[in-house]
């Protein structure tokens, strides 16, 4: 097995650059920008396909050992009572969950009226950001009231998605009986950020607002996207937003993260917050398995929003992990779109209320870590904390995930710099399908 440099991410493969697939065009488009009926039929038929493709049931079980805890988002839980299932359960099923969804305004050019086959990368990338958004407005300890839920997704009436003649607008939670003053207006800011995600042009953090803003980077609509380009999206669809003004992203240039650019966001007055991004590729073809350690202490670490990542050509939010298996969340399931300008739009289909796990070992190694820092103290916990795991976990023989170094990126040199990187480690002979090349960012496009 290589041993490949985190760095290597930042660099990605042909898709990450915007290399068009073999077999089509890079634009889509007939001459002339405008896709042609040929186009269209395609599109209308992947759409079609994947729509059969991602049906899958929500009511699948995975089994969890009671005899070690769970990580989820910094918290263990010891599932050893019914009491305890429960809270995990619960606080599980109160995570945003944004899937594939089909029937939407169509997106870009008019091709596409869903992402089922190939927006899974920015639908985890949406998750990351809504657990971000959780912290922020509502803290660690909300907890959805009606989670976990017992209705079925599959049996949902089929939502309607249309835009208002006043525009985009957001309307006040219904009043739900049973709940106090405090829980009436903590699920109206649940419904606020729900809406933000919603598959409108209109909404800040929508399917279409990433694919426009993918733009930049040479994607669009029907392409792949990794997990550093997605990084990168989330920072310039929040830095557009004007109703996340208390929030930024910064994302690490080159597996670095300078404490004195995030300290700059904080003191600028730019946010009273700051979700950090660090893209990295922890190994060659496959995850070198001498990581897995430290991304499990990365995991436990309550700061920890969550890993875009993925096993190859699938992408997943990680969320925790149990023993040798990671939980997460999976984007992979197509249901109909939502009208959340409606005052009483329903909230059970982006929330999932069953946890899956998959082994360390199916990771793919291209994956972006997020934390989540305020201002103050907040963010020298965090860097201590941070630099406490990443030294635990350096060894002579590979490279750090990545590191925290004081200042910031403008002070230091280039020569400086390599300086304070690990050295180069001998390459770990491994095992390698054969006529298989490793790619760097091989995800989204199923």
């Amino acid at each position: 097995m290589h041993s490949v440099s985190p760095a290597a991410a930042q660099y990605g493969s042909p898709e990450e650059r915007g290399a068009p697939r073999a077999g089509g065009t890079r634009g889509g488009c007939a001459e002339g920008g405008e896709p042609d009926e040929v186009d269209r039929l395609k599109g209308r038929l992947i759409s079609a396909w994947n729509n059969v493709k991602y049906g899958w049931t929500v009511k699948t079980k995975t089994h969890f050992s009671k005899h070690s805890p769970v990580y989820l988002f910094g918290r263990d839980y010891h599932l050893d009572t019914e009491e305890a299932v429960e809270r995990f359960q619960t606080d599980f099923a109160s995570r945003l969950w944004l899937t594939y969804r089909r029937d939407f305004p169509p997106l870009g050019s008019g091709l596409w009226s869903t992402d089922c086959g190939w927006g899974c990368m920015l639908r985890s990338a949406q998750m990351l950001l809504a657990q971000g958004l959780l912290l922020h407005v509502l803290g660690r300890d909300w907890t959805w009231p009606d989670a976990p839920f017992s209705a079925s997704l599959a049996e949902m009436e089929p939502g309607k998605l249309a835009a208002s003649e006043q525009g985009w607008r957001l309307w006040p939670s219904p009043a739900v009986p049973g709940l106090s003053p405090r829980q009436q207006e903590e699920e109206q800011q649940h419904r606020t950020l729900v809406s933000w995600f919603a598959d409108h042009p209109q909404a800040p953090f929508s399917i279409h607002r990433l694919v426009e803003l993918g733009r930049g980077s040479g994607k669009k609509a029907g392409d792949w996207y990794g997990p550093s380009i997605a990084a990168h999206i989330l920072r310039r669809a929040v830095e557009s937003s004007s109703g996340t003004s208390r929030l930024a992203i910064y994302v690490s240039q080159d597996c670095t993260v300078y404490k004195g650019d995030v300290a700059g966001l904080l003191r600028g007055g730019a946010a009273g917050a700051v979700i950090v991004l660090v893209p990295m590729r922890l190994g060659g073809e496959t995850l070198n398995p001498v990581y897995v350690n430290c991304v499990k202490e990365l995991l436990k670490l309550k700061a920890c929003v969550g890993i875009i990542g993925g096993r190859p050509r699938h992408s997943l939010y990680f969320v925790g992990f149990q023993d040798d298996y990671l939980l997460y969340l999976d984007p992979h399931y197509c249901q109909p779109s939502v009208d959340t300008s409606q005052e009483c739009f329903p909230l059970e289909s982006y929330h999932c209320g069953s946890p899956r796990k998959m082994a360390f070992t199916k990771m793919d190694p291209s994956c972006t870590i997020g934390f989540y820092t305020q201002a103050g103290q907040d963010l020298d916990t965090l860097c201590a904390q941070l630099a406490q795991v990443l030294k635990a976990a350096s060894t002579k023989d590979k490279y750090p995930m990545f590191s925290v170094v004081d200042g910031r990126a403008q002070d230091y040199g280039l020569e400086e710099l390599c300086s304070r990187l690990a050295p180069l480690p001998a390459l770990r002979p491994g095992r390698r399908s054969k006529g298989k090349k490793p790619e760097a960012d091989d995800f989204v496009f199923l």
